[in-house]
């Protein structure tokens, strides 16, 4: 144990000695990270792996395309511009039509994704030129494609046309000071159609380009339940006493450049918030727990979850019914005023 330690505090001395140099440019950073640490290696990997899914699969997951959902949304956008063009999203028009043609002919995609394509694309195909080339050529195989085939509204509207509602500012800040990380549970089953409830809600966050690349996996029977709830570092003293636990899980694969390898964190995030505070409104109390970038532990976790290095565990969260007697932590949290940062031109 001894000579551990001390070989561990070599290399701590060793790293920050280098650490000045390395960190002078992004050359001799990739060094330093390739000689004195792993933490990148899995998650390298699994972006590799996550393109290679992407190709191979052109972007369709099950029941959803990624491409799809991101190009019909990209002709929304084009649709609410000011002012709107006569002529746009040529660079992407084939694609779409192509994945979309694919999506309309899987047997068991989601119709709910068909109809707001279908929707969209009738939409842009009544404003723009069809007389352009792309244009008219899509518009024809458009044409082919949806005969026989309904059209709706799910479609840009007008800002007086959304839903409205009647929460005001005071209700929506007591729901939030009432969400409070809860460690201390009741013995009684979190019903899945709760858990659902819940994410109906959190699928209402905004997503980038509108793929929603996560899933919530929903964990409540033993040992599992107990091997995962062990595995990150913030559950001690309380992991025996969740009842169910959900694992927020991004996917890789729903992007074709490294760039977006972030939107998974962000996309989930957003929509885990919005799950924390529905969880709130229907009796349930929630802890989210941290899930550090540990390469030890996501392949742990990636072998009891069985998934593909490509997926990525965002975050857990604990959910149970609240013991009343349990102690939440104050948690005093900072101010406005400190938080917001007015920059000037």
């Amino acid at each position: 144990m001894k000579i551990k330690l001390l070989i561990k505090k070599i290399i701590e001395t060793l790293q920050s000695l280098v650490l000045p140099l390395c960190s002078v440019m992004p050359i001799t950073s990739s060094l330093f990270f390739t000689f004195f640490s792993r933490d990148f290696y899995y998650e390298h990997q699994a972006i590799l792996k996550a393109r290679l899914k992407y190709s191979k699969s052109n972007g369709q997951h099950g029941r959803s395309s990624a491409l799809l959902r991101r190009n019909i949304h990209r002709i929304e956008k084009g649709l609410v511009m000011r002012p709107r063009r006569n002529v746009f999203a040529l660079d992407y028009l084939s694609e779409t039509l192509s994945a979309f043609n694919s999506a309309m002919n899987h047997s068991n995609f989601s119709r709910s994704e068909q109809q707001w394509a279908i929707d969209v694309l009738s939409e842009y195909f009544s404003v723009v030129d069809l007389t352009q080339a792309t244009i008219k050529k899509n518009y024809h195989l458009f044409k082919s494609i949806i005969v026989n085939t309904q059209i709706t509204d799910k479609k840009p509207y007008q800002y007086k046309d959304k839903v409205c509602h009647n929460v005001h500012y005071d209700q929506l800040f007591a729901l939030t000071q009432a969400r409070r990380s809860t460690r201390w549970f009741t013995n009684q089953a979190v019903e899945l159609e709760q858990i659902k409830l819940a994410v109906k809600v959190a699928l209402q966050a905004p997503s980038a380009c509108n793929r929603q690349p996560y899933q919530f996996y929903m964990i409540d029977e033993q040992p599992l339940l107990g091997q995962l709830a062990s595995l990150p570092g913030g559950t001690a003293g309380f992991a025996d006493n969740i009842p169910s636990l959900i694992a927020v899980v991004g996917d890789l694969s729903y992007y074709p450049y490294t760039r977006d390898r972030h939107v998974i964190y962000i996309d989930a995030s957003l929509a885990s918030m919005q799950f924390m505070l529905a969880l709130e409104t229907i009796g349930l109390s929630s802890c989210p727990i941290n899930w550090p970038e540990l390469y030890t532990l996501d392949k742990k976790v990636s072998k009891l979850l069985g998934l593909p290095q490509y997926k990525r565990v965002v975050m857990f969260i604990a959910v149970g019914y609240p013991d009343l007697t349990g102690q939440i932590a104050f948690s005093d949290k900072k101010v406005p005023d400190d938080m917001v940062v007015k920059v000037k031109a």
